[in-house]
């Protein structure tokens, strides 16, 4: 009798960012359905937060908890280190009692936010490392990657790659920069984001005249952008805060959404900057509440990447801050690509009549995304089919084989 798979899911899971959380929860959905015998735990940001939320054991992902605080003191600077040395062992520990570990979905191989090489990065190549040298399948299942300007930080986002099991990736663009950086993605296939693959509400009934929906964020720009992160940031507040009030000023009521916990910040900077009881804050805490929320809007205006990926799955017509690539990709892929506005120059007037224009075709892009939801929806069986394919070989395709790059 084959004793049941051990699986490990790894990330920072459970650490605030909805997102990240929700491609857990279309993974944990699939191994439930397609593999429900096998034993599942976590080692992620926020194991509290996991194990309570979706009732699988998680432990802490790093041995210093003030991992992601400043270090400024002697002390904190020296705990940093030596978790850094820690760490290596209690990765390498936790992936050996695997048989196979899923980083699900998020954007592990991108930098279009600010990010240090020694933080994340140096995690995920811990454990595909420690994957290749214990044997243990490890699989970065529809993740987001980009060009990466830091150069120990695109190594060790190519070395993470090349030592994976399994790649797949949520748009092309992800897929083209890991091949620019020297990653054989020959056998790499690109499927929608996972959080295509979670239910959505039941479609709002007809009556009187929804909200729009503003999804904020607190945006200073990519990795690139840190000299100039606190312009770039009161460039966006300005702009997104005075398209609100355009907004109200036409007495439309506003749904302010977030997608982060560090978000809150830039609701209430508009809350107060606006100070009308037509603007309201949602209390999202999950992908399940943000679709919901969109659901019941007449349109949407987002800048996170899965604030669109709720609205687009729910079929409302959406209008992008693009940020990256990767929301200009989205749009384009769900039909949408016309409706895109840089984060980086937010132009209220223009964010006006970009969304004017979107509301006038309202009708007829509801019915081009229903199309393509069930092309998404597709693809994605298609997704989960080619994982249990790679990763469960013995369990349910004996002649399958592991997509494994000799690095």
């Amino acid at each position: 009798m084959r004793s049941p798979a051990r699986v490990g899911v790894f990330g920072l899971l459970g650490s605030g960012n909805l997102g990240n959380d929700g491609s857990l929860e279309a993974v944990l959905g699939y191994l439930r359905t397609e593999h429900p015998g096998a034993v599942v735990d976590a080692l992620c940001g926020g194991p509290e937060v996991v194990a309570a939320r979706y009732r699988i054991p998680a432990t802490r992902l790093h041995w210093n908890r003030g991992e992601y605080r400043t270090a400024s003191r002697a002390g904190a600077v020296a705990a940093k280190g030596l978790g850094k040395v820690v760490d290596v062992f209690r990765t390498a520990a936790w992936v050996r009692r695997h048989d196979v570990v899923i980083v699900p979905g998020m954007g592990v191989l991108e930098a279009t936010l600010p990010l240090r090489p020694w933080g994340f990065p140096y995690s995920l190549f811990l454990l595909c490392a420690s994957g290749r040298l214990f044997g243990t399948r490890v699989a970065l299942v529809g993740v987001g990657a980009g060009p990466i300007g830091n150069r120990p930080t695109r190594a060790l986002v190519r070395w993470s790659a090349r030592l994976a099991a399994y790649r797949s990736y949520r748009d092309t663009q992800s897929r083209d920069a890991m091949r620019e950086m020297g990653v054989d993605t020959a056998r790499d296939e690109v499927h929608p984001d996972l959080a295509f693959a979670l239910t959505a509400p039941p479609s709002a009934p007809p009556g009187p005249p929804g909200p729009v929906c503003v999804g904020v964020m607190a945006f200073h720009g990519g990795n690139d952008d840190r000299a100039r992160a606190e312009e770039i940031h009161r460039r966006y507040l300005d702009g997104t805060t005075r398209f609100v009030r355009a907004l109200v000023q036409d007495g439309r009521p506003v749904r302010l959404l977030t997608g982060d916990a560090c978000d809150v910040a830039v609701v209430d900077a508009i809350l107060d900057a606006v100070d009308s009881p037509l603007v309201t804050a949602a209390g999202a805490a999950s992908l399940a509440d943000l679709m919901k929320e969109t659901a019941a809007a007449d349109a949407v205006v987002a800048t996170r990447y899965h604030n669109l990926v709720c609205a687009l799955k729910v079929g409302t017509p959406t209008l992008a801050l693009s940020y990256a690539a990767k929301s200009d990709a989205l749009m384009a892929r769900m039909g949408l690509g016309a409706y895109c506005h840089p984060a980086r120059e937010v132009d209220a007037d223009r964010l006006v009549e970009q969304f004017r224009a979107l509301e006038k075709r309202s009708a007829e892009l509801r019915q081009t995304l229903a199309e393509r939801n069930r092309l998404a929806a597709r693809q994605l069986q298609d997704q989960f089919a080619a994982l249990t394919a790679a990763l469960f070989p013995t369990n349910d395709h004996p002649h399958a084989r592991t997509r494994q790059e000799t690095p």
